[in-house]
């Protein structure tokens, strides 16, 4: 059942317009949808990085739930301690109310320094939604790049030079990372579709256990691109089908959408400053090979959506008897 947007329109916004973002930031766009999506009582978690420091500068905060903010690396512990005091707190029977529990970090907090403390949380099966708002580097450090900074990408810490053209390695894979893990419900999502995204809250919130959604939010700053270009950028990543939006739930692969017309990923790239190596003679092997790159990964996301209506756990997801 889709959101009722103009319903949701009219709620009050728990996250408050006033904060420190960047101007076209895809994060705080991202995460007022997000909470947008929340139906009842709510309690945030939130890592160290750049949509905690512009969101609680002291003595101010943009919050208007219960929140705590935590390190770089243990949102996810932080969040399994308060859902299990919860739990607690109820079977005492001195809460009767239904709370929700969503632990926010960026890439940096959830692919790598993090990656430890959501495992664990995951394997638990504690009742929370984890939510990665994924700009793809460092972005509140001085852009250096991550587990989810793409393969060629230029940062301060993988300059492009004679020698080495950007980052070298490929995105850390990591919703594959957390299904693996057993998990009742994952899901991608942007800004730029906002319905799919709310949609997608919801759905997530209604299901009991762990659940993992990572989000694309657009960094004009660590990107290179005009800041009134960041939502197109998240568009553009999804058509070329570089950032493919799709759920897997109890095991079940469903791309949510499929785009008519595929964009070769250069209708991306070529927009971005991290990428205009790309562009300069001598480096037309780096865009073939992200393209291949791309297309493979989307072949086989949709050999699962097939694979995983016959077979619905796909080897890695099994409910509890």
């Amino acid at each position: 059942m889709a959101v009722n947007v103009r319903k949701l329109a009219e709620k009050p916004e728990l996250l408050a317009g006033g904060h420190r973002a960047c101007a076209g930031c895809g994060a705080s766009v991202a995460l007022r949808q997000i909470m947008r999506a929340v139906e009842g009582h709510v309690v945030v978690s939130f890592a160290t990085g750049c949509m905690e420091v512009v969101t609680t500068i002291y003595p101010y905060t943009a919050w208007r739930v219960p929140y705590i903010h935590n390190a770089f690396e243990n949102s996810a512990a932080t969040i399994s301690g308060v859902e299990a005091a919860y739990r607690s707190l109820k079977r005492q029977g001195k809460i009767d109310r239904d709370i929700n529990f969503i632990a926010f970090g960026g890439d940096g907090g959830t692919y790598d320094i993090g990656l430890q403390s959501l495992s664990g949380a995951l394997e638990r099966g504690h009742n929370f939604l984890y939510v990665c708002y994924d700009n793809e580097a460092y972005m509140n450090t001085g852009i250096q790049r991550s587990g989810s900074t793409p393969f060629g990408a230029a940062t301060s810490t993988t300059p492009v030079g004679s020698k080495i053209k950007g980052k070298q390695q490929w995105k850390k894979p990591l919703i594959d990372i957390c299904l693996s893990h057993g998990i009742p419900y994952a899901a991608t999502a942007s800004p730029h579709n906002y319905v799919d995204l709310m949609n997608k809250v919801q759905k997530a919130l209604s299901i009991e256990g762990p659940k993992f959604m990572n989000v694309m939010t657009s960094c004009n700053r660590g990107w290179h691109f005009k800041a009134d270009d960041s939502i197109e950028m998240n568009r553009l990543a999804v058509e070329t089908c570089i950032w493919p939006l799709f759920e897997v739930e109890y095991g079940v692969f469903k791309v949510t959408y499929k785009p008519r017309n595929k964009l070769p990923v250069e209708e991306y790239l070529k927009h971005q400053g991290r990428f205009k190596h790309f562009f300069k003679p001598g480096n037309e092997h780096l865009l073939e090979t992200y393209q291949k790159n791309v297309d493979a990964r989307w072949e086989w996301l949709l050999a699962m959506e097939e694979f995983s209506k016959e077979h619905p756990y796909g080897g890695l997801f099994k409910p509890a008897e």
